[in-house]
C-alpha cells in the first residue's frame, strides 16, 4: 500500500490521532512510532531493548529528547581531547540511532509489501531536518553530518505527510513543556515542508480530537482512492 506520517510539535496529538486511525481506517493498517523516545516506541532493535530495560531497571534517566534547543547548543570546545571525546560519543550514539531508523524502515517495507497502510507517528527526516540536514550554519559533529546526509539522500520519505497544526500558545497550555518560543520554532520548521513535499496536508489541531481524527481519516482515504485509481491506470496501460 503506502506510508503516511503525522508530524507537528509536541502537544498536537500525533500519537492520539495515530492510534485513533487504527480504529477508523477501513483498510489494513499498521502503526510504527518513528521518533527516538523509547518509552513510546513499539519497535526497537533487540540490543536497544536490552539496553533500555537495563537502564530502566537501574532507575537511570534516558536521554530521549529530540533536536536540542538551538539556544542551548554549546560552542565547540577549543580543547582537542574534549572535541575528540565528543566526536566519539556522538559517533556511537548516531551509529545506534541510524541502525534504529533503518530497522523500523525495514519493518515498514515489510508491512507495506503485505498490503498495509503504514501509519508513522513522527518521522526522523522531518524531526531532524533543521538540526542536522539543512545547512543553516549550526555546529554539527562529523557523525551528525553523516546522519544528516543519510536522511537526506538515502532514507525513504513517507508517501503522504499530514501536519497537525496549532498555535504555540495552545500547545504550551496543553503540555506545559518547553517554551512558547521553542514550540513556535518547531511549528515553523514543520510548516516549511508544505513547499517541498508533493503530498502534504495541514489539519487544524485546535479542533476537538474526534473532529481532527475524522478529518485525517478522510484525507488518508482520499489518498488511498487516488493511489488505487493510479494503480488501475498503470495496470490498464500495460
Amino acid at each position: 500500500m503506502f506510508t503516511i506520517t503525522l508530524i507537528g510539535p509536541d502537544g498536537t496529538g500525533k500519537s492520539t490521532i495515530s492510534h485513533m486511525l487504527l480504529n477508523s481506517l477501513p483498510v489494513p493498517k499498521k502503526y510504527i512510532y518513528m521518533g527516538i523516545n523509547l518509552d513510546a516506541s513499539n519497535f526497537m532493535l533487540p540490543t536497544t531493548w536490552l539496553w533500555y530495560k537495563f537502564k530502566r531497571a537501574g532507575g537511570k534517566d534516558l536521554d530521549m529528547g529530540g533536536p536540542p534547543d538551538p539556544n542551548r547548543i554549546q560552542p565547540r570546545s577549543k580543547n582537542l581531547l574534549k572535541r575528540t571525546a565528543k566526536e566519539i560519543k556522538s559517533g556511537l550514539r548516531i551509529a545506534n540511532l541510524i541502525a534504529e531508523e533503518w530497522y523500523r524502515q525495514l519493518i515498514a517495507w515489510y508491512f507495506r509489501a503485505g498490503g498495509y497502510v503504514v501509519i508513522f507517528d513522527r518521522h526522523f527526516y522531518f524531526d531532524y531536518y533543521n538540526h542536522i540536514i539543512a545547512d543553516n550554519g549550526t555546529e554539527r559533529t562529523i557523525a551528525d553530518r553523516v546522519h544528516g546526509l543519510m536522511l537526506k539522500r538515502l532514507f525513504p520519505k513517507p508517501d503522504y505527510v499530514i501536519f497537525l497544526d496549532a498555535p504555540a500558545e495552545v500547545l504550551f497550555a496543553r503540555k506545559g513543556e518547553g517554551t512558547v518560543e521553542l514550540l513556535e520554532l518547531r511549528r515553523q520548521e514543520y510548516i516549511q515542508f508544505q513547499e517541498s513535499i508533493e503530498h502534504f496536508a495541514t489539519v487544524d489541531a485546535t479542533q476537538p480530537v474526534d473532529d481532527v481524527a475524522r478529518q485525517v481519516t478522510n484525507l488518508v482515504m482520499d489518498f488511498y482512492r487516488l493511489k488505487k485509481v493510479r494503480r488501475g491506470y498503470h495496470a490498464n496501460s500495460e
